[in-house]
């Protein structure tokens, strides 16, 4: 995308995005305890009304970055802790986690049955009559969506514990303790979108928010996809990585 594309994206967004893409800037600057300007001082200095500011605060408020108090202003909190890792290895949010000491847990959870679509047949080569389980999930940190995941995959390989209704959060690491199927790669296609109505409702944004996405596909060695899987993480709480090599 050359940079004349990008400014023409930059402008299609609403304003309120653009705004808090600014006051991200300003929250990561200053440190915690720290009060903001007030509200018109601040939309001035922002060149925005206070309506678009509020609504861009809004996005902070949510994630627990800032706390507004009646009559007294807005301060700073301490910053969420950031899970940052390379992509090279496939792991688990659990397992990403539990190595900063962050806890984390499964919020709204659903589980349910179904068969493949007509875009799956055609994509994954599953069979029409294949059941499969979908498993939708958010992932909580410290208290505060951070994730929400839709994993599906085909019945037979859903996980001992999971057909057991013992849930324990990763269906990456109860797939990865089996020893059948056998594990060979996840192609995964990773991109910006705009949160939809059922995302928003799930991590509590406004839809349209901003949101890195992971489409992944999990082969076994025989070239089958055992898992398809769909993820979106809010911005300041991941930040991933990928060491390349120079050719």
């Amino acid at each position: 995308m050359s940079r004349m594309e990008i400014r023409e994206e930059t402008k299609r967004r609403p304003l309120y995005q653009r705004t808090a893409e600014t006051l991200s800037e300003i929250l990561e600057s200053v440190e915690p305890g720290t009060y903001l300007p007030s509200e018109p001082k601040l939309a001035r200095s922002l060149g925005v009304s206070r309506a678009t500011l509020r609504e861009a605060m809004r996005i902070f408020e949510r994630r627990g970055m800032i706390v507004r108090r009646q009559g007294v202003g807005t301060y700073v909190t301490q910053l969420p802790h950031v899970i940052d890792t390379g992509i090279e290895t496939l792991e688990s949010i659990e397992r990403l986690a539990d190595r900063i000491g962050l806890k984390v847990e499964t919020g709204d959870l659903e589980i349910c049955k179904r068969t493949a679509t007509e875009e799956e047949l055609k994509r994954f080569r599953w069979e029409r009559s294949l059941p499969l389980v979908e498993i939708s999930r958010v992932i909580l940190a410290e208290g505060r969506p951070v994730a929400f995941l839709i994993d599906i995959l085909p019945e037979k390989y859903v996980p001992v514990d999971i057909k057991a209704g013992e849930f324990r959060g990763s269906v990456l690491d109860s797939l990865l303790q089996q020893d059948e199927p056998e594990l060979w790669q996840c192609l995964t296609d990773i991109t910006a979108v705009s949160a939809s109505p059922e995302v928003a409702r799930h991590l509590k944004i406004q839809r349209g928010d901003a949101l890195l996405f992971f489409e992944a596909r999990l082969y076994s060695k025989e070239g089958e996809v055992i898992e398809h899987t769909y993820s979106y993480f809010l911005p300041g709480t991941f930040r991933f990585h990928i060491n390349r090599r120079v050719p």
